[in-house]
């Protein structure tokens, strides 16, 4: 109970730990999350620290299983998940660890090495079989065209290779301007891509072949080619030569190939073989590592024989956490117990609110505006039931919420392979996240929804209307503008559930629309910060903070409720007394006074204006009653600005009259007045310290007296009436939805229904299409967002301001499981 409404007590222990049974217990303590460990050793260099050499092993344990896992996800080998978590390994195991990945990443490299290798000389092999084929034509050619004299007289060379496909037009423009046109070039394209044995992409080549005449055009054309990352090749000049070339070629492109599979094969076994337990090595390796990490937070003492820690942890896991250690002494196998001393501390612990996956969200949201101060209240209970209600006043559609509620209930009863699937869609590990929080939402917004008679701003006429009996739909098809007057068509009797549904169709919707929830969002926003001002009560009253009861929180619970209260009292008594066939003592009919007029005449002593017919009174003795509530309220500011300063004051005044009084006695008498002095200043008031602060009287200056309590009631007593008209969003929004959608009704699903005939059944299939498209992005989807904004808004500054802090920090603990997850995350992005 006191762990939902206020956070976890917290202690602040010593724990000595035995050198050899360190590792184990601390194990013990990460699988169980609940302890939060100090930097005893905040001056230290990280590089410096006793465990550094263990973290540096496990940080290049850690590059390998990356490289493994790099090499596994290269080839699509499944990696398998059993769900298994397994314990830290002992110290010992770490060298068996360490082994084993360095065997792995051995082989690993060397069978890369032995198959990059045989790639590229396939891809040699490969290339010169290509080059054999495309210049037995070139030669031809040459042949026909020079005969014998190609060989003797002109003494023509050649060189073949092969090229990037898209390098040849500069490659050919190259070799013309540096040979000035003494060389014949021939190319032909390389059907099928090849792959590049450094990379594995796939590349297209070009086959050349260069004729020119003398060395010194070969040494210019080699060059170009070395410039151009071509592949030269040899090619025998006749044809006899090439063939029996082209033979070797192929015999010992086939015998690759089967060395080649043999490779892949083995590195294949050898992946497959690592897949199956990379996971849990990954586990083993960084729970050895968050082991040391935190052992380096630790102090030796003198004798190096044992380790001091201080760490936060909960008062009502003290016994999990003995048990916890216990079992890490025992499966050390030391014989000396470890101890775990609590602390007194001036300290502000952390702040530690246990949640679970229904209350996670809500707390989420709250913690995003601040952490809660230690043992603070914790608006997140009542979160749960305010949030999803704030938004659906301002959501309300029986349709819409339909649409939410089934979206987050399928979350919800798929929970466990959605959770299993994880991605790194942000907007979808939000909607996730707050799947419970959504299903209230859409909860509450069908409610509001039923209230508001609104489904896609359809009414549902169930229980048939309240009004005349004769609106028929002869008069509706002939009085489009039709207006309701509650005096001559109200039967007297109201709609079982939410409003009529001849509201729908009257003209004068908006106005009864717009009164209605205006004074309903008043109300609920009154109520909320009325009950923010009670929960500070709770809180003064938990840190035993009188003075702060009767000089803070009773003057802002009179102000609030004599003012703003008091309103909302006279929107009842106005709905309670009037009706619309009212008549006074004369029988004459009478009108109910505007409530606004009403509450700024009673703020500025302004006597009501006297309307014919009306009375500007509800009940007698009104106009007195106001004038005394406002002049208490007014009394209320000053109260709420200089009590408590000028009471501190008085005290410390009174400390230092005492403390005169005492020098001036040790003076005259030596030091006999040194018991009165302690009898006096331990009878004397002193100024509210907190309570888990005990001793913490130190002296204000008077001046941050005034400053801080100035500061404190401007901010009331402006913000409630800021506080009070920013509820007004409930309406405008609320409003400006059920138009929206009626907007998106008439001018789309509207025509589609209208249309007749053959043509009218399209019509209606493409409209509703459009219709559902624009519903759920607009109305659901960016309304829904809207809402959630302003309702975060409402708790935040106008909830929240009332009793919350939110100045602490959270309860970070050593925590196996958290860790875990921080590492997956971060290998998913």
């Amino acid at each position: 109970m006191g762990s939902l409404f206020r956070s976890e007590e917290m202690t602040l222990c010593q724990l000595f730990l035995q050198s050899e049974a360190a590792y184990a217990c601390v194990s013990e303590l990460g699988e169980l999350g609940l302890v939060q460990f100090r930097d005893l050793n905040p001056d230290v260099n990280a590089f410096q620290r006793k465990f550094v050499n263990e973290v540096r092993r496990c940080d290049e344990m850690e590059r390998k299983l990356r490289y493994l896992e790099k090499e596994i996800k290269k080839d699509n080998i499944p990696v398998t998940d059993t769900g298994e978590n397994p314990e830290a390994p002992q110290p010992r195991e770490m060298i068996d660890l360490e082994a084993t990945f360095e065997k792995l990443e051995n082989e690993l490299r060397e069978v890369n090495m032995n198959a990059e290798s045989l790639k590229r000389n396939f891809l040699e092999l490969t290339e010169v079989k290509h080059i054999l084929r495309k210049t037995q034509v070139f030669f031809d050619e040459s042949d026909n065209a020079f005969g014998d004299l190609s060989a003797s007289f002109f003494r023509i060379s050649f060189v073949a290779g092969v090229i990037l496909r898209e390098r040849i037009p500069a490659f050919e423009r190259m070799l013309w301007r540096a040979c000035r046109g003494n060389v014949f070039l021939r190319q032909a394209e390389i059907e099928t891509p090849l792959e590049d044995p450094t990379t594995g992409d796939e590349v297209y080549k070009s086959v050349f072949i260069i004729f020119f005449q003398g060395d010194q055009l070969k040494t210019r054309v080699r060059k170009i080619c070395e410039g151009f990352r071509a592949s030269l090749y040899p090619c025998r000049e006749t044809p006899a030569d090439r063939r029996e070339m082209a033979m070797s070629v192929m015999t010992r492109i086939e015998d690759l190939n089967t060395v080649l599979g043999q490779t892949q094969d083995h590195r294949h076994r050898v992946l497959v073989a690592a897949a199956k337990n990379i996971k849990s090595w990954f586990i083993k390796v960084r729970k050895i590592k968050a082991i040391y990490h935190t052992l380096n937070l630790f102090n030796l003492d003198v004798t190096q024989k044992c380790l001091i820690a201080e760490c936060w942890v909960p008062v009502l896991d003290m016994e999990a956490i003995q048990l916890a250690l216990r079992r890490g002494t025992e499966r050390s196998g030391s014989s000396v117990p470890p101890i775990l001393n609590r602390m007194d501390t001036f300290e502000d612990p952390p702040t530690y609110n246990r949640t679970n996956k229904f209350t996670k969200a809500f707390q989420a949201l709250v913690d995003a505006y601040g952490v809660a101060n230690y043992r603070e209240v914790n608006p997140a209970p009542y979160a749960i039931i305010t949030f999803p209600f704030l938004f659906a006043v301002m959501f309300g559609d029986l349709g819409h919420g339909l649409i939410m509620f089934l979206f987050a209930l399928y979350m919800v009863l798929k929970e466990k392979p959605l959770q299993a699937k994880k991605t790194d869609n942000e907007i979808w590990n939000i909607f996730f996240g707050g799947r419970y929080c959504l299903l209230l939402m859409g909860v509450f917004s069908m409610y509001t929804g039923i209230i508001y008679n609104d489904v896609f701003s359809i009414s549902l006429n169930i229980f048939g209307s309240h009004w005349r009996n004769d609106y028929g739909k002869q008069l509706l098809m002939t009085h489009k503008d039709l207006t309701i007057d509650p005096k001559d068509s109200y039967l007297s009797t109201p709609y079982p559930v939410g409003l009529d549904p001849i509201w729908q169709i009257a003209s004068n919707k908006i106005v009864f629309l717009n009164a209605f929830k205006m004074k309903v969002s008043i109300i609920l926003g009154v109520a909320q910060m009325l009950f923010g001002v009670v929960l500070s009560l709770w809180n003064y009253r938990y840190f035993n903070k009188k003075l702060d009861i009767y000089l803070i929180f009773i003057p802002q619970v009179i102000f609030l409720c004599f003012l703003f209260l008091y309103m909302v009292i006279l929107m009842f008594i106005k709905w309670v007394t009037y009706e619309a066939n009212a008549m006074d003592d004369a029988l004459k009919p009478t009108c109910a006074p505007s409530i606004l007029i009403t509450f700024i005449n009673m703020v500025l002593f302004k006597p009501a204006d006297k309307v014919a017919g009306c009375d500007p009174y509800m009940y007698g003795g009104q106009a007195g009653l106001q004038k005394l509530l406002v002049v208490v309220a007014l009394l209320c500011v000053p109260w709420m600005l200089l009590a408590k300063p000028l009471y501190i004051m008085r005290n410390q005044k009174k400390a230092h009259l005492l403390l005169n009084n005492h020098v001036n006695a040790v003076e005259e008498n030596g030091g006999a007045a040194h018991a009165d002095l302690e009898s006096g200043v331990q009878n004397a008031p002193a100024a509210q310290p907190p309570a888990h602060k005990p001793g913490s009287h130190e002296e204000e200056d008077p001046t941050e007296l005034f400053i801080h309590s100035g500061i404190h009631t401007i901010e009331y007593v402006l913000g409630s009436v800021s506080h009070t008209a920013s509820y007004l969003r409930l309406w405008a929004l609320s409003l400006a939805h059920a138009q929206l959608s009626e907007v998106l009704w008439q001018m789309v699903m509207r025509l589609g229904l209208q249309a007749e005939g053959w043509l009218g059944g399209i019509m209606v299939f493409v409209m509703f299409a459009f219709w559902a498209v624009l519903t759920v992005s607009i109305l659901v989807l960016m309304e829904g967002l809207s809402a959630f904004l302003h309702t975060l808004r409402l708790h935040w500054v106008e909830f929240q301001s009332k009793f919350y802090s939110g100045t602490g920090y959270n309860f970070s603990p050593f925590s196996f499981e958290v860790i875990l997850d921080q590492a997956a995350n971060s290998n998913d992005d």
